[in-house]
């Protein structure tokens, strides 16, 4: 954990932006806690090379904020205290998803600091981090002025590279051989219940179709976070089947409805309170109206968003293949999941 006068030096250093009115403008000096030519840690130290140059910590971290929730995740599947957090959409009645389980003696003391767009610096600097985890495509804007509270790790992004993700914080706090032994012991577990259901349905095939209130649905890519579960599970897509390595999902209009039959055609829908969850609902409605969908010859199985999309984490990945299991009526291997 970071000294106590280094914390007090950060305070200053980002209370002195703070007056200057420049903090998300970046507009003062201050020292960074990244140097890319700085040389590897010494004794307890860890130097983590990362999106956006080389970080130095000083001992293994104790108090982590994570400004992704796919990063609160990884945090607490790595046993480390998670003192701050965001949320995709403020909800503060449901601050952490059903799929982490019974985790409140794991959360009582961790503060909501904002949303994945807008995170509160003041509460950050508050919390007295030693570590602050994100993403480049989530906050390169900020990366100064959070090197100012507290040593700053970033991953590229936050969706297909979610592995290396958890390998990357497990590094910054000391733990990685634990980071890819849990990753090691998901792979192992997707491969057991994936041949099960191969063995049951040898010519199974997948897809995804998202309703998020948007002109078109979103049809998901062997590049999405459930694309690569079922790659790790051995069920492909449809031969055909519309797919990108550019993105996560691909537009399907209403006409397009047949491009999204599969074996298994799984239903996903963004239901946040207010508007946009209702605008969700509305277009799965009228897209299950439509004529189209009738003719799906596929098992059409309504899935839970947060785990099977917005996860993005191995807790998610776990909740997704038990899900799974249970439709297809195998073994959920729940034996293969550690403690």
């Amino acid at each position: 954990m970071r000294g106590t006068s280094t914390r007090s030096i950060a305070r200053r250093s980002l209370i002195s932006l703070m007056a200057c009115g420049l903090v998300f403008a970046g507009g003062c000096s201050g020292s960074s806690e990244t140097d890319p030519g700085a040389p590897a840690g010494t004794g307890s130290s860890i130097s983590v090379e990362h999106a956006m140059g080389v970080t130095t910590i000083d001992s293994p971290p104790e108090r982590v904020v994570a400004l992704d929730p796919s990063y609160a995740d990884a945090a607490l599947l790595l046993g480390v205290p998670l003192v701050g957090y965001v949320q995709y959409r403020a909800d503060p009645g449901n601050p952490f998803p059903e799929y982490l389980g019974d985790i409140d003696d794991k959360v009582a003391d961790s503060v909501n600091v904002g949303t994945t767009a807008e995170p509160n610096l003041e509460q950050i600097l508050e919390l007295e981090p030693d570590l602050i985890i994100s993403a480049k495509v989530r906050h390169e804007a900020l990366y100064d002025q959070l090197t100012k509270i507290a040593p700053t790790v970033f991953s590229e992004s936050t969706g297909p590279t979610w592995k290396q993700n958890i390998v990357l914080l497990g590094e910054a706090l000391g733990r990685k051989d634990r980071a890819e032994e849990l990753i090691t012991s998901y792979e192992e577990r997707a491969a057991a219940v994936g041949d099960q259901i191969r063995a049951r349905k040898p010519e199974v095939t997948y897809s995804l179709v998202r309703f998020a209130g948007e002109d078109t649905a979103r049809l998901y890519s062997s590049n999405s976070f459930i694309g690569e579960i079922m790659t790790d599970m051995g069920i492909p897509r449809p031969a055909g089947a519309p797919d990108t390595t550019d993105s996560i999902f691909t537009p399907l209009s209403m006409e397009q409805i047949l491009k999204a039959d599969a074996g298994i055609v799984m239903v996903s829908t963004y239901t946040p309170p207010g508007g946009e969850g209702d605008s969700s609902r509305d277009q799965q409605a009228s897209f299950e109206a439509n004529p189209l969908w009738q003719r799906l010859s596929g098992d059409v199985l309504q899935v839970d968003d947060e785990p099977f999309v917005l996860s993005v984490s191995i807790q998610g990945a776990h909740a997704s293949i038990t899900e799974l299991a249970e439709h297809f009526g195998v073994d959920p291997r729940k034996d293969l999941i550690p403690e």
